[in-house]
């Protein structure tokens, strides 16, 4: 046990090391070192222009990638530091797992997919890893950002079998069916309490959702329910956000006890046997987790499928579409750099390792970006 951590949790002590052996970190541990190198990464800052659910330029108070990214390190320090697992690592994965997120959200993921799947798919998780292992350039010694087995392998929070046999050991888990980290199961869930959360938040401010549709799905009206006798008086604001605190309150809550139950039934005396459990240890009760499923289905079919959000995301696969099918059919249309890595890809691995650079380029786009570049390709009043 290491300052206080349980005996399943993960430590700089047990870690499988980094990818390029480097000297140890004197003032901080090892995995605070990866939070930090991916706080300073330009992929991270790029992240404040990345749509979550609204276009950036829809509103300045929507939450974008960024914000939504900080918001689930926040929930899962908490699970992590409760549970007495390692919040530093729990940090890092989720300040990590969307850093290769393409712009305007889910469509623009989906939109990229369709393009890259000739050429092996693209995957935002395995991207993300991409970013971190290859695409940031800022070290004399190495390529990416080294950071510890535990955080890249906590990255993947999804990946397919044969993108998992070409990643190796970072990815064996996919094969062999071994489970994850604690800390990484803890920032997969706090992930979707931060965005079903946020996006019920959202959904109302852009009058997208009603109140009295919200009230069907059972664990909102429990805890509007609640904030109406507290405070009758509030304003539509406060009500807003006195539900959605409680509601993430309730499920962070539920998750700790019923991970609690579930750790100290397993009995576990190691990070390892961790990754030999029979199943996730990390989860909701079994009420708390149908009252999720019904929380998520309705964002699902009324925020993410509402007519607007619909429109506004169709736009975006077509014009991620346009960009991708114009720089595979001229790679010169690429910025200088990406042209001759393009070049030297095509070289080594045909058309696919051409259309790897292409995907790499535009999944780093931020919103604005994407929509300044198509319209120097194909605006014919834009000549730079």
């Amino acid at each position: 046990m290491s300052h206080g951590l349980a005996p399943y949790a993960s430590t700089p002590q047990n870690s499988r090391g980094r990818r390029h052996p480097e000297p140890p970190p004197t003032s901080r541990s090892e995995y605070q070192r990866d939070r930090d190198r991916i706080i300073h990464s330009a992929a991270f800052r790029r992240l404040e222009y990345k749509t979550q659910v609204f276009v950036n330029h829809e509103g300045d108070l929507f939450r974008t990638r960024l914000t939504h990214t900080l918001e689930v390190g926040q929930i899962a320090r908490t699970i992590a530091r409760t549970l007495r697992l390692n919040e530093d690592l729990a940090e890092a994965i989720c300040l990590a797992h969307d850093l290769g997120h393409t712009p305007f959200g889910h469509a623009g993921q989906d939109a990229l997919n369709a393009c890259m799947k000739p050429y092996g798919g693209f995957e935002h998780n395995a991207q993300s890893l991409r970013v971190v292992d290859e695409l940031e350039d800022k070290y004399a010694e190495f390529l990416g950002l080294n950071l510890t087995f535990e955080t890249r392998e906590g990255i993947l929070k999804h990946c397919s079998r044969p993108r998992a046999e070409r990643l190796g050991e970072v990815a064996r888990r996919f094969l062999d069916g071994g489970q994850p980290s604690l800390e990484a199961q803890v920032a997969n869930l706090a992930d979707e309490i931060a965005y079903n959360n946020h996006d019920i938040d959202d959904g109302i401010r852009a009058r997208l959702l009603e109140l009295e549709q919200l009230r069907e799905v059972p664990l909102f009206a429990r805890h509007h329910d609640e904030v109406l006798r507290r405070y009758p008086q509030a304003t539509a604001k406060q009500m807003r956000h006195e539900t959605v605190r409680r509601i993430i309150g309730t499920l962070v809550d539920d998750l700790v006890q019923a991970s609690r139950g579930r750790l100290q039934a397993a009995a576990l005396d190691s990070p390892q046997a961790v990754r030999t459990a029979p199943q996730l240890l990390i989860g909701y009760s079994p009420e708390l987790a149908e009252e999720n499923r019904v929380l998520k289905r309705f964002l699902r079919e009324q925020l993410y499928q509402h007519q607007q959000v619909y429109r506004v995301m169709q736009k975006a696969k077509r014009l991620l579409r346009e960009l991708f099918d114009a720089f595979m059919a001229d790679a010169r249309l690429l910025p200088p750099q990406e042209y001759r890595q393009a070049q030297r890809a095509e070289a080594a691995e045909g058309e696919q390792g051409r259309a790897r650079i292409v995907a790499d380029y535009i999944a780093g786009m931020t919103d604005r970006y994407a929509l300044d570049e198509w319209e120097r390709l194909f605006d014919p009043r834009r000549l730079r």
